[in-house]
This record gives structure tokens, C-alpha cells and sequence, in this order.
């Protein structure tokens, strides 16, 4: 069986991530507080995220954070197929983002950048991409930690 989760591939990439967001701490805490992104928006941003990267942590931490936000159960199962079907409208463009965002590695084309910004401002495009950074970097975690667990098994355990 080939292990198919996103993982960290080396420390650099890790640290990268880790850096960028503990540089980023304060804008976080406001991002989170704020408002900007309602409860229920971050966490579908969450699990649009987690839907591509495949962290089975993250999927279930975020279902309960989102069934607490207000999401239902239909809505939860149906972002972590992969699809936004059932979202509110004015989230799909940031939603069609995050999936994009996670596909593509972290790194989106200028096309998507430019449109989300357009759409949102750049003040909640900036806040959505935080978010975005959060959950990679939980995603990949848990997905490496699963990687490690999987290795050292013979392929008993993560997975």
C-alpha cells in the first residue's frame, strides 16, 4: 500500500510553515477575533483545506468545531468529499480557493490571488489565506506524524 497524504517532506518545509505563522501570531489572534471570517466560514474554509490534504485529525477536530459553528452534519460530509455544493454562495469563491490553494501545494496562481482579493478585499483575502496557512500546517503535521506512524509499523498503524 502507497501512503497518498500531503506530507512535510523534509524540516525545511516544516519550519517554513512554522516560522511563517509564529511571525504572524499577532495578525492570527486579530483574524481570529475580529470577525472578518464568521466561525462557520473559517471552519469551511478548514475543512475544504483538510478535504484535499487528507488529515483524518483535522477532519475530526474541525466536523465538531463546525457542527459547534452551526454547520449540519449534511453540509460537513458533503465539504469533506471535496465538493462546496452546499455552501452559501457568497463563500464559493474563497472555498474554490482554499481547494485550489491546497492543490497547488500552497502556492496559487496570480489568476486566483488577484480574483479572491478582488472579491473579498484585501483585508478578508488576507485573513482567509491565514487561515489557510493554520490548517496546512495541521494537516501536514498530523499527516507526517501518520506517515512516521505508518513507516515504523511496517504499515500496521497511521495511514
Amino acid at each position: 500500500m502507497k501512503f497518498s497524504k500531503r506530507i512535510y517532506k523534509n524540516p525545511a518545509m516544516f519550519f517554513k510553515d512554522f516560522w511563517f505563522l509564529a511571525k504572524n501570531s499577532e495578525n492570527i489572534r486579530k483574524t481570529m477575533k475580529s470577525g472578518i471570517i464568521s466561525h462557520g466560514f473559517r471552519e469551511r474554509l478548514m475543512l475544504a483545506v483538510t478535504a484535499v490534504n487528507g488529515c483524518k485529525y483535522c477532519s475530526y477536530f474541525h466536523a465538531k468545531q463546525a457542527l459547534k459553528s452551526g454547520l449540519s452534519q449534511p453540509e460537513i460530509d458533503t465539504l469533506l468529499s471535496g465538493s462546496i455544493a452546499v455552501c452559501p454562495e457568497e463563500e464559493n469563491i474563497a472555498l474554490l480557493y482554499a481547494q485550489h490553494w491546497a492543490e497547488s501545494d500552497a502556492r496559487p496562481d496570480s489568476d486566483a490571488v488577484n480574483k479572491l482579493k478582488e472579491v473579498y478585499g484585501d483585508e478578508k483575502a488576507q485573513a482567509i489565506e491565514l487561515i489557510l496557512r493554520m490548517i496546512r500546517m495541521g494537516n501536514l503535521s498530523g499527516n507526517t506524524w501518520d506517515y512516521f506512524m505508518y513507516r515504523i509499523s511496517f504499515g500496521r498503524l497511521g495511514g
